[in-house]
């Protein structure tokens, strides 16, 4: 019987071999720890519905990121919650808001660790929604040009006060200009932004609203989040965001929208980052937790996707973890 010259799984007989020949090798370098940042002292308040996640006083937080950068994980992104919330989320823009209390408390450290923030409006509104809304009986809008005012002042605010990278989630047209006009014209030309470019309206973000309070009060996020169902539109959004100066662009949800990354680094051959988001983290745990799944494996199996596909930056409430299975190998 004759055999195939090529026999695959002459490569596949040890880890050894595998390891020599992978094509896609996960990294702690491609990873970025989201964390929570709230008001009081000596609060690290675990989210029930995503474990070994916390709500983190600045003091709880600063001890947080010492932790993180001794891993050697490059950057963290920060996300606040306010003491108070009003109908234009001024705390978002404060300079004493928590966000801008956190980022000098951490580089106040001089620690190695790249601090992103998350420019948005949805924790700090009462109404939960991303922007400025205006009301007519039950029906809403959300005034895209009087909120990205508000946006390109949270920007400065946070670089102001030491923040390496700023991260618009809010989906507002133009806000990735006007960010950037705004961070120009205060000085802060070297200021990267990394751009929500392509995020979704998505079911996966449940537990997240409930780490960060930033539920809405009425209506949904579908008349300025991307639709599913649509693809050649998200490439529109990000051609829109590069051309108006993001210099990372990103997919978020990350498991469901593979194929969006992988379009996204294919025609535009930016840097590519992706938001495993918490709905994701919750069932893996929730399986996990059942005994159902091994959770190691199914994140490792699950990022490697996400970098296979073209992320070159993955956000990821495992990344603690990640450092220590990745160490395992090695």
């Amino acid at each position: 019987m004759r055999y195939p010259i090529y026999r695959p799984r002459r490569m596949r007989k040890t880890e050894r071999f595998r390891r020599a020949i992978r094509e896609t090798k996960l990294s702690t370098d491609d990873i970025v720890m989201p964390l929570f940042v709230c008001p009081g002292e000596r609060v690290r308040e675990e989210i029930p519905s995503m474990p070994g996640n916390f709500r983190l006083s600045v003091d709880e937080l600063v001890s947080e990121v010492r932790q993180i950068d001794a891993l050697g994980i490059p950057a963290v992104i920060l996300f606040g919650i306010p003491e108070r919330k009003d109908s234009v989320g001024s705390e978002a823009y404060s300079p004493e808001g928590i966000v801008q209390r956190a980022v000098r408390a951490i580089k106040s450290e001089k620690l190695g660790v790249i601090v992103i923030t998350d420019v948005c409006l949805c924790e700090y509104t009462d109404h939960g929604h991303c922007g400025v809304v205006r009301r007519t009986g039950e029906a809403f809008t959300v005034d895209n040009d009087a909120t990205l005012d508000l946006l390109a002042k949270t920007a400065v605010s946070h670089v102001e006060a030491g923040a390496d990278m700023v991260a618009p989630s809010d989906m507002m047209d133009g806000r990735v200009g006007a960010i950037r006009t705004a961070l120009d014209e205060a000085g802060y030309e070297d200021v990267p932004i990394m751009a929500y470019s392509a995020k979704y309206c998505s079911a996966f973000y449940g537990p997240f609203r409930d780490a960060a309070d930033s539920a809405a009060q009425f209506g949904d996020r579908s008349s300025y989040q991307m639709d599913p169902a649509n693809a050649d539109e998200a490439m529109r959004e990000i051609a829109l965001d590069i051309e108006e100066g993001a210099d990372i662009i990103m997919v978020k949800p990350a498991l469901s929208y593979l194929d969006i990354i992988y379009r996204a680094k294919q025609e535009f051959g930016v840097p590519v980052a992706t938001y495993c988001v918490s709905g994701e983290f919750a069932m893996v745990k929730a399986a996990a937790q059942r005994g159902w799944i091994d959770e190691k494996r199914v994140v490792m199996e699950m990022l490697t996707s996400m970098k296979r596909a073209g992320a070159d930056i993955i956000l990821t409430y495992w990344a603690k973890d990640v450092c220590g299975w990745l160490a395992e190998r090695s």
